[in-house]
């Protein structure tokens, strides 16, 4: 959770926003000249694109609707000028490497090769595993509460915050979810769709790190603490869907509540007597390294594996000690409230 999105994701998130419109690959006029002669004629040497036949909307210019492809065939293909764009990448690259020339960025990305139509296939699969991860922790978090700890009458558990890290769960399900489809196909969508589930669950994970933090159980403190919280956040999502997207102000909001959290967790853990709390300065210890990979950012090995990636692989046993942490600490208060009421 300290990991997924405070420090390493927002580096990589502003390092992307500087490049995307000045990156040396898309002002290379050689690349130039081919994308704008594919868009004339469809063709990148003896490759040609159907998809040329295309108006700039994605409508169908010589076909009837009905005879347009199923909606996952449309996904798995893409646009005139992505394709064109994407193989005067390949052509472009190719002929640099025979000049022993290293790879640049095209329009703020590394030259990736595209897996079954995925843009990003490492980080796609790194993503999805990111996403089975969190479903195992919420499902044995689940079977833990009510099936092998103690529960109170009406089959409640004990645990004060399990309503919330099941939100949570879902929360980084669904964002997850959203950060795989967006490496997988970056067109606006997409993008929105990632960034506002990533901010959604950075303002939750810090009403959590709140009210966890200073143990807080009552629930009309918790409407107080969360109700300003959740406006911000509804706010800024609406800010940036809706109004422009804005990524320096977008990037300033996620620094500050990703800060925030952090430091209350690295707070508690270090006035905590919790006996997993080892687990929290791990987490956060390790998530402090995985960040180099943000900042030393590297082309992709075989047009797969890039720096941001490899962060995205980090995070999968990351992600498994902190519903670790979870797990022993409803445990740990569940042990501690049944001996009260005894």
């Amino acid at each position: 959770m300290l990991v997924r999105y405070v420090v390493a994701f927002l580096l990589g998130l502003l390092w992307s926003v500087l490049v995307v419109d000045a990156s040396l690959g898309d002002a290379d006029p050689h690349y130039r000249s081919c994308v704008t002669q594919c868009q004339e004629n469809g063709c990148v040497g003896q490759k040609c694109f159907p998809n040329c036949k295309f108006s700039s909307d994605g409508v169908l210019i010589d076909r009837p609707w009905y005879m347009q492809d199923s909606l996952y065939i449309q996904w798995k293909k893409w646009d005139c000028q992505s394709d064109c764009r994407y193989y005067c990448m390949l052509e472009r690259e190719k002929e640099k490497e025979l000049h022993s020339l290293g790879p640049v960025k095209y329009h703020g990305k590394w030259p990736f090769k595209r897996i079954y139509g995925m843009q990003e296939p490492g980080s796609v699969a790194f993503s999805a595993l990111n996403l089975a991860m969190h479903f195992h922790g919420w499902i044995s978090f689940f079977i833990l509460l009510y099936y092998k700890l103690p529960l109170k009458y009406g089959k409640k558990p004990y645990y004060e915050y399990s309503g919330l890290w099941h939100i949570y769960a879902l929360l980084s399900l669904n964002s997850w979810f959203w950060s795989a489809v967006f490496h997988s196909r970056d067109v606006d969508l997409t993008e929105k769709l990632d960034y506002s589930s990533a901010v959604v669950l950075l303002g939750y994970s810090l009403i959590l790190a709140i009210l966890r933090g200073f143990n807080v159980k009552d629930e009309a403190t918790r409407v107080m603490v969360s109700a300003p919280l959740i406006a911000f956040v509804v706010t800024h999502v609406m800010y940036i869907n809706f109004y422009t997207l804005d990524y320096g102000w977008n990037m300033m909001v996620c620094v500050i509540m990703g800060v925030i959290q952090l430091v209350i967790w690295a707070v508690w853990a270090g006035v905590s007597c919790h006996p997993s709390r080892w687990k929290v300065w791990l987490v956060v210890f390790s998530g402090g390294l995985a960040m180099l990979l943000e900042i030393y950012d590297f082309p992709p090995y075989q047009g797969l594996l890039d720096a941001h990636a490899l962060w995205h692989a980090t995070t999968i046993p990351l992600t498994y000690i902190w519903w670790s942490f979870v797990r022993d600490d409803a445990e740990f208060r569940t042990s501690n409230l049944v001996k009260k009421a005894k």
